[in-house]
């Protein structure tokens, strides 16, 4: 199988700012020493580094500006930056560190993994058990139904795009490369031809599409997997387009005579030619294929979003305040894909989320939630009470836990409520807190009472950071049962027009 180094990327020259990023940073070279060279891409070169404080071990992508031509580009760099943040909670997805830019490079700063790409086990393993196919094709489409959720086409699925985070045989497999990811709102429709030439979907091609590309290029890796070649293939890039838009699947020569029917069924249904009747992500992974025990759940999973609202609701008051304290200091590129889902929803750009509008941005997503479900919704995330979500109380009901609970965040968070620097937040501090957030019939002994774990009648820094850190899964909305996956999307770059060539043009 060779390797797909091309990636498609239509661009508009229009004249490019000097920097990149809408802040100015350290020099890289001030926090991390770089080391040898680990990859080669279109757009960049990845570096192992080190960071100086700590001795810890990075991989450093330094994207060189000569490289971006237009303002487009600077963009598109920008909006890789926060989709990584966006998605970077993900188990299976590399997380990012730090963004640095000088005169000359932006370098994005993420976790490093050592055991190379899955393109290079393939060409190892030649092709994978039917069991071990089905592991990874699992993994890949758990981490297409999480951008998806969360409003992110990825747009360029291939295994050179994702690595194990080890060289050993169990290791763990992880998303990279958002470089051509976008955010997008339910029913937009792309134009901008983009992707790798075996695993673009023909609907890329014919220059209409939405986010049912990535089931289509997870259908391509899966049929890889299984045979160790692509499903359509030819001597040149107009040719292998040619038999995305009219070739055959073919199941016929070998190994397809010994696989089973059913993965055969799925990857039919992942490459249906037809985006509408395509499989979704969570419909490949309630495939009898993909489920370990042949019976597919009977509801999609929470999205990740809706899994965060069940967490805020089960929190308690202070709790909800002090994840709106720490939502307010976190950056831009952090908050970036939340704000644009929080932009969908608020339907007349008022600054807040009305109860209708919350209804409607739900049925505009395909859920079927009762209107007492989506009060409850409201109720966990209106933090004061006024009847409206504003974009503060959003960001603090949706944003990762993992990013509200680090050291810094939570000590700042303390130093808010703990008015007079005593070490202690008192149960008159909190009531002042509650008046600032515009609370009334809040318990606040019972509060106190719960978190306080010495019995002192007020809580240290420790018995603080404990109640934040502690699990909160479930709730008033967790234990109801939910019939539709709640998807909370939207989409921060209107779509640039690609080239004028059209689908007939690789006919």
């Amino acid at each position: 199988m060779a390797k797909s180094n091309t990636t498609t990327k239509n661009t508009t020259l229009t004249p490019k700012p000097t920097w990149v990023l809408p802040y100015r940073t350290k020099n890289l070279n001030e926090v991390y020493t770089l080391g040898r060279k680990l990859g080669q891409g279109q757009f960049g070169t990845t570096y192992l580094c080190t960071h100086k404080a700590t001795g810890c071990k990075y991989a450093c992508k330094s994207i060189p500006k000569k490289k971006l031509f237009c303002k487009e580009d600077y963009d598109d760099v920008w909006r890789e930056v926060q989709i990584m943040h966006h998605l970077s909670e993900h188990p299976n997805v590399v997380r990012i560190h730090g963004t640095y830019e000088d005169i000359s490079n932006v370098h994005l700063v993420m976790e490093v993994c050592e055991g190379g790409e899955l393109f290079d086990r393939i060409v190892k393993k030649g092709q994978y058990s039917e069991r071990e196919a089905a592991k990874v094709i699992k993994t890949i489409v758990e981490v297409v139904e999480s951008c998806h959720s969360l409003g992110v086409m990825h747009r360029d699925l291939k295994p050179e795009n994702f690595l194990f985070d080890s060289v050993e045989e169990d290791a763990k497999l992880k998303a990279t490369d958002f470089g051509l990811s976008v955010f997008y709102k339910p029913g937009e429709s792309f134009t901008d031809v983009v992707g790798s030439p075996y695993y673009v979907a023909p609907e890329v091609l014919r220059k209409h599409y939405g986010p049912e590309l990535d089931v289509w290029s997870a259908g391509v890796i899966l049929y890889i997997l299984l045979s160790g070649v692509p499903p359509f293939w030819a001597e040149t890039e107009q040719g292998i387009f040619r038999q995305i838009l009219m070739g055959k699947l073919g199941f016929h020569s070998e190994p397809w005579p010994s696989i089973s029917g059913s993965a055969k069924d799925l990857i039919r249904k992942m490459l249906d030619r037809n985006p509408k009747t395509r499989l979704t992500a969570h419909q490949v992974l309630c495939h009898p294929w993909i489920v370990d025990d042949n019976i597919a759940p009977d509801k999609p999973l929470d999205s990740a979003v809706l899994s965060r609202l069940k967490q805020f609701s089960a929190m308690n008051k202070l709790k909800k305040m002090a994840l709106r304290v720490i939502a307010e200091r976190l950056s831009e590129e952090e908050i970036g894909g939340l704000k644009e889902l929080f932009k969908m929803l608020d339907a007349d750009n008022s600054g807040t989320i009305t109860f209708e509008e919350l209804k409607v941005g739900l049925k505009k997503v395909g859920s079927e939630l009762m209107e007492s479900e989506i009060k409850d919704l409201m109720d966990a995330a209106d933090i004061d009470n006024s009847g409206t979500i504003d974009y503060g109380e959003f960001i603090a009901a949706t944003v990762h836990l993992n990013k509200l609970e680090r050291e810094e965040n939570l000590s700042s968070a303390f130093s808010y409520f703990d008015k007079d620097g005593s070490g202690y937040i008192t149960i008159d501090e909190i009531q002042q807190a509650c008046k600032e957030f515009g609370l009334d019939d809040v318990h606040i002994d019972e509060m106190v009472k719960e978190i306080d774990q010495d019995n002192d009648g007020q809580i240290d820094y420790g018995e603080f950071a404990a109640m934040m850190r502690k699990g909160n899964a479930g709730g008033a909305i967790g234990r109801r049962t939910m019939r539709r996956t709640l998807n909370f999307k939207d989409a921060l770059g209107i779509p640039r027009d690609g080239s004028d060539q059209s689908a007939d043009d690789y006919l």
